[in-house]
């Protein structure tokens, strides 16, 4: 979940009208929309969304109020004060309404776990993304809320690092989130490996992410993939095209075996592209290998 990342809040709303459209941007698994909206006198809103996000309040009208509270719940909290903030963990339901107000605009950002785990891995404490927070103030999250607020309005976008360091800045202090202490393992234990391995030859003949493997100890993208290389020698996507190959050269052991049923069997475009992967990992060609298998058989 990554660059595809995609929101998927529910709402039901009644007396929010948008004004200028919906301005949003895209940084590698967070979702920052900017809302700008007038507010009837009744406008409320019902939200629930399976993805943690974090409600900046940019600018409130004058002498008005957005009230956050959870449905059934005694605890009411107020957003009287521009860049005050709620956060809300994945799978809460939120209601929202005002009072006296007639104008109001914020800052969505909505993230997940996984995109999460991909820039911090083990450093983050999962326990923070399951407290809410429904009213706090914190001058330096606001500050960092406003950039990226500008950032979804601007006609001519900076460089894609800039929001993305905005992104990691916002999340590390929202989190809380430290440099890991203790001298890192420069490689992966052996369990880990036995446990990345196992799962990569299970599923060789699958599309097999790296996001998925590192999700599988613990570990974001770029540490697993040092470690892993670490500890066995080949990244890990040499190693997966290499258990694909084996189990290729079983399934061309079989008697009666027809390269090209091979080749879409095991999930390569077409014959060629078997062929290209096979030679460039064993050394010789498909056809060669079998020949020269069948020879050592008689």
């Amino acid at each position: 979940m990554g660059m595809n990342f995609s929101p998927k809040m529910r709402s039901v709303t009644h007396g929010f009208s948008v004004v200028g459209g919906l301005k949003w941007r895209l940084w590698k698994g967070v979702v920052a929309d900017v809302w700008d909206v007038d507010c009837a006198h009744d406008a409320s809103g019902d939200y629930v969304s399976p993805d943690p996000r974090l409600f900046v309040a940019l600018e409130l009208g004058a002498n008005g109020s957005f009230i956050v509270d959870q449905p059934d719940a005694r605890k009411v909290e107020r957003h009287d004060v521009p860049l005050s903030m709620s956060f809300v963990p994945a799978g809460m339901p939120i209601r929202g309404r005002v009072q006296g107000l007639t104008r109001m605009k914020h800052l969505d950002l909505h993230f997940s776990e996984t995109a999460l785990l991909q820039r911090f891995g083990r450093a983050i404490d999962r326990q923070h993304l399951l407290e809410p927070r429904l009213s706090f103030r914190e001058p330096r999250i606001a500050g960092l809320a406003v950039a990226i607020a500008a950032e979804c309005d601007n006609a001519d976008p900076l460089h894609d690092l800039y929001g993305e360091g905005l992104i990691n800045a916002l999340l590390a202090l929202l989190f809380d989130i430290r440099t890991e202490t203790g001298r890192r393992r420069p490689a992966l234990s052996r369990h880990q490996v036995r446990l990345v391995t196992g799962f990569i030859e299970e599923h060789c003949l699958e599309t097999i992410r790296l996001s998925d493997l590192a999700a599988l100890v613990g570990l974001s993208e770029s540490y697993f993939s040092h470690a892993f290389k670490a500890a066995t020698g080949v990244p890990p996507h040499r190693w997966h095209t290499q258990a694909r190959i084996r189990h290729v050269q079983r399934m061309l052991s079989s008697p009666g075996a027809v390269l090209t049923e091979v080749a879409a069997a095991a999930g390569f475009s077409d014959q060629a592209h078997l062929s290209r992967v096979f030679k460039a990992t064993v050394g010789v060609t498909p056809s060669t290998w079998m020949r020269a298998t069948s020879r050592s058989k008689q």
